[in-house]
């Protein structure tokens, strides 16, 4: 039951923490950037077919009788419920959802009570990755704005942050006017971080390989669930049957992307696009060429990994790659 629960959380979580922020922030760049503004073209690089969501969600997804009807335990319209009920609590946030920020809120991470955790393979990985990511958006940033007092000048950026904060109703956005460079990379870091690693720890091949394996991850039950202890002598009432099995399958298995490691598409290759590197200096090309280094080794060393002699790897029974930047798409998938 709490996989089944899980599973649900999980997939409608990833549409309001990643897909929701991801377009509102963009959104309001396009309202107010030029489309030669550096800042826009690396949001454009990162927003990378990221609206394939709208139509297809309304046509299969989320419809009446579409495939979340098919195979969740919850229906359509709960899935509009939750994203409007979390969206303006817990996943809408920009600021309070940073890497860190998130995870020291939820106690995860530098907790004042308990415990820490011995192992956290998502922190471990996360925090190599993330610290990749913000030192090419320094460097990008840093080639633009040679001071804090030239991006406070910059009024589209400006203009930029006003519409966030403004009609646009960003929640938890950095203040406008924005004074500091390092606020800059602390938003586009972000932005990299759910376009690029966040919806795919969720989503995207997540989901067939981990928190959707049958049987013990079933989208739903199949029989009402009892009413008191021991006198369940079976499962096999409550999981689907062959059809139902092969659906699910088949359902989870249309969000993998294989095909994006042969085109140079996952998240090593992120800033690796000739448009939005054409108009920069060297330095910035020569970031790109030490993250595409540097997310090769990452991906190296997770694609390696293996039991140690005590069955564990990373602390854990299980062999987790979900953040393998040489798997994962730098884009918000569909």
């Amino acid at each position: 039951m709490f996989n089944v629960n899980d599973l649900f959380h999980g997939q409608m979580y990833h549409l309001a923490s990643t897909h929701a922020v991801a377009e509102i922030v963009h959104l309001a760049a396009l309202r107010t950037m030029s489309s030669r503004h550096p800042v826009l073209a690396l949001l454009q690089r990162l927003m990378y077919q990221a609206y394939a969501i709208r139509p297809i969600g309304n046509n299969i997804l989320f419809n009446p009788g579409g495939l979340i009807d098919q195979n969740s335990v919850f229906s359509n319209v709960a899935v509009r419920k939750f994203a409007t009920d979390f969206y303006p609590t817990v996943a809408g946030p920009v600021r309070s959802n940073y890497f860190e920020a998130n995870l020291r809120s939820r106690g995860l991470l530098n907790a004042t009570h308990g415990p820490d955790l011995p192992h956290f393979p998502f922190y471990e990985d996360g925090a190599r990755i993330i610290k990749v990511i913000r030192t090419f958006i320094q460097s990008f940033v840093k080639s633009i704005y040679k001071s804090d007092k030239v991006l406070a000048k910059d009024w589209e950026l400006q203009a930029w942050i006003a519409e966030a904060n403004g009609a646009a109703e960003v929640i938890d956005f950095p203040p406008t006017p924005l004074k500091k460079r390092k606020h800059l990379v602390d938003i586009l870091t972000h932005m990299a971080w759910l376009t690029g690693v966040s919806h795919h720890v969720l989503n995207q091949g997540e989901p067939v390989t981990t928190s959707g394996v049958l049987p013990l991850h079933p989208g739903s039950l199949y029989a009402p669930v009892p009413g008191e202890k021991g006198v369940v002598d079976s499962l096999l009432p409550w999981l689907p049957n062959e059809q139902k099995s092969v659906d699910q399958i088949s359902f989870l298995a249309l969000f993998n992307r294989p095909q994006i490691v042969e085109n140079n598409r996952t998240l090593r290759y992120m800033f690796n696009s000739e448009s939005l590197l054409a108009g920069t200096v060297r330095a910035v090309a020569a970031a790109n060429e030490r993250f595409m280094e540097e997310m090769g080794h990452i991906s190296q060393e997770i694609s390696n990994r293996k039991f140690d002699d005590d069955g564990l790897s990373q602390g854990m029974p299980f062999i987790w790659t979900g953040m393998d930047p040489g798997v994962i798409p730098f884009y918000l998938s569909v």
